[in-house]
């Protein structure tokens, strides 16, 4: 069974689709709707699922707005809307599919079954992640799991020079001069490196202690293998000299 989330800021076009959803009722459910784009946004940052039915042409925020503010986008969207235009650019911002209102029974079937196969060929992604992460986890020689462009990286914690906080955003600086950007914050980036290794010296930086070559007291740098400067925090400064 399907859980779906309709968000149209007219009643009557969500009423509608509820309805027609009926028709499938053996195979999805309607978990919750909404009119107001703020509210749906908010529930949709603590619930995931299955998929979202979105209008476009909503006055406070149009559907392309709100896919760039969603937070968590762990399931398949659907744009609904009058206007035909719009095709491409939903294809374009990852819609799964695109339903043109009032929406047609077969288009609706047809849809519901590209939502079936996105959400089992994801779930075997994940499930296979999974086993990844976990065999790594009990594996002697444990390595550094990241995740990022689709992809999991298993990193030796030597091949890592430093990571950088961008906001929402951090940067990790390898010794090979490649760099890997992660939607995590540095906060989360740092529970993920072993903390024997890497020392958060800055709130915008975390280095590896075994790559540091100076440190700069009276500057208040390290000065890592790389020639890399990272300044180092006051708050920080103490704990830092311990750890050395």
């Amino acid at each position: 069974m399907l859980d779906a989330v309709i968000v149209d800021d007219e009643i009557k076009a969500l009423q509608s689709l509820s309805w027609e959803l009926t028709n499938f009722s053996d195979e999805i459910t309607v978990s919750a709707s909404f009119t107001n784009p703020f509210e749906a946004l908010d529930y949709l940052s603590d619930h995931t699922p299955d998929c979202l039915f979105l209008d476009i042409e909503m006055p406070t925020m149009d559907g392309f707005q709100f896919i760039q503010k969603l937070t968590n986008k762990n399931f398949p969207v659907v744009i609904t809307t009058a206007y035909n235009q719009y095709a491409i650019k939903a294809l374009k911002n990852e819609a799964i599919d695109y339903l043109l209102k009032p929406i047609d029974t077969d288009d609706l079937q047809a849809t519901i079954s590209k939502i079936k196969k996105y959400n089992a060929k994801n779930f075997t992604a994940e499930k296979l992640e999974q086993i990844l992460i976990n065999f790594n986890a009990r594996s002697l020689n444990k390595k550094i799991t990241l995740n990022t462009d689709g992809k999991l990286l298993f990193l030796e914690s030597d091949e890592i020079l430093y990571a950088e906080s961008d906001g929402n955003y951090s940067t990790i600086y390898l010794t090979d001069g490649q760099k890997i950007v992660l939607t995590k914050k540095l906060k989360e980036v740092n529970s993920l490196l072993p903390s024997d290794a890497f020392f958060r010296i800055h709130n915008s930086y975390i280095i590896n202690l075994n790559k540091i070559k100076e440190f700069l007291k009276t500057d208040g740098y390290v000065v890592l293998k790389s020639n890399h400067k990272i300044p180092v925090s006051r708050q920080k400064k103490s704990d830092f000299l311990d750890m050395l």
